[in-house]
């Protein structure tokens, strides 16, 4: 069975480490739902493409996290990194953000 992989851009920002990860399919895709539009634009998410297991570590050393996808955000709900209920979707697609401040 192939490892799922996901792609990860990670910014710094001052004293900030900002990660954009998002389910390789979903990259450059427009997701529309009522008043919402969600660009999953290359400039923001489209870095490295690493496995699941490597990019929920860059989530656990990161300051700000954006991801979005079925695979990213549910391998973050397993491993205790968002609780089930700050989870957005959009066109049932899933969507959370991690801030540690």
């Amino acid at each position: 069975m192939p490892l799922t992989e996901v792609y990860v851009n990670i910014r710094k920002s001052g004293q900030y480490t900002v990660l954009a990860t998002c389910d390789c399919d979903l990259l450059g895709k427009v997701l529309k739902e009522g008043k919402i539009v969600f660009d999953i634009k290359e400039e923001f998410y489209k870095g490295q493409r690493v496995t699941l297991e490597e990019a929920i570590e860059l989530c656990r050393r990161s300051s700000i996290v954006n991801m979005v996808g079925k695979c990213i955000v549910e391998k973050a709900i397993k491993e205790r990194l968002v609780h089930p209920e700050a989870i957005i979707k959009i066109k049932g697609v899933p969507h959370a953000q991690i801030i540690k401040i």
